[in-house]
């Protein structure tokens, strides 16, 4: 299927609702949803909602209002701390349950009172693959997906992107900064705003795509694997202003950035617990023969 023909199956989908509220938060996938729903239903009958927090780098903030002038839509930001939700704050590995089912409560909340009948967000076939327990709290408020219902994946998003000319289409992914503090360490605005400012610092020396993980007062710093000897090369300068903002230990993370670093611990958990469970299964079946042999 060509880019022509997922388009049009994605205005076919719009075409079925009178208007609809879009999660937007700048990034690729929001944008091809906004864009291809005002394509389709006009700019009127059109929504942006942007959720502006203290997990979301103003950086984003700024970008979204750009990609929603050049997109043509109406855009709402909407001023919301999930820090006040200690379920989140406390950061569990559900952590993302809480911050989306808030999150679906403030735009169900937004659709009542404008008479939208459904609400979208951008998330796709590739999401379902990564550890996202925010998937489960939108399902159950009922946020459709269109692209995952209709099976697209980030490379079929981003060809529509290409296709519809839109700035945005090569951009990087982007999660919240919370997603940079390691699981069961407390979030807070201190933590959140000295991530934010070091990934600015790097993305100011010209690096495409950046993650700080802050693991107490150790700075891990993932960039792609082929920006990893440009940042042995300004290695002085990356911790002179990560020194600056109160970090103790600067590390580069040899293995580059990948998404969902901070999973890994989780994954590495739940492959220690198959094998316990492997090994007890197998002492369990031999004790079992032993006696019947008896």
């Amino acid at each position: 299927m060509n880019a022509e023909e997922k388009l049009r199956r994605l205005e076919e989908w719009f075409s079925l609702y009178e208007s609809v509220l879009v999660a937007f938060s700048g990034g690729v996938d929001s944008a091809v949803i906004a864009a291809v729903a005002k394509r389709s239903l006009g700019k009127d009958r059109v929504l942006a909602v942007t959720i502006n927090s203290s997990i979301m780098p103003k950086r984003e903030l700024l970008a979204s209002k750009k990609v929603a002038r050049e997109i043509g839509v109406k855009h709402m930001i909407v001023e919301e701390d999930e820090l006040k939700d200690e379920r989140f704050a406390t950061n569990p590995e559900n952590r993302c349950y809480y911050c989306r089912s808030n999150l679906a409560r403030v735009l169900k909340k937004i659709a009542r009172e404008r008479g939208i009948p459904v609400i979208v967000d951008g998330t796709h076939l590739g999401d379902t693959l990564e550890h996202r327990p925010g998937l489960k709290a939108l399902r159950e408020h009922g946020i459709r997906s269109p692209l995952m219902e209709l099976g697209y994946g980030k490379k079929d998003v981003r060809e529509i992107a290409k296709l519809m000319g839109l700035s945005v289409k090569d951009k990087p992914a982007m999660a919240c900064l919370a997603s940079r503090i390691p699981y069961g360490e407390r979030i807070t605005a201190d933590k959140l705003r000295r991530i934010e400012k070091a990934e600015d610092s790097l993305l100011g020396m010209g690096f495409r795509t950046v993650r700080v993980r802050a693991h107490g007062n150790i700075a891990r710093i993932e960039v792609l694997p082929e920006e990893l000897s440009r940042a042995l090369e300004l290695r002085e300068k990356i911790v002179r202003e990560l020194k600056d903002l109160g970090f103790i230990y600067i590390t580069l993370d040899l293995q580059g950035y990948r998404p969902g670093s901070m999973d890994e611990e989780l994954n590495n958990k739940k492959n220690v617990r198959r094998k316990k469970k492997g090994k007890a299964q197998r002492f369990n079946t031999s004790s079992t023969m032993g006696l019947n042999l008896s």
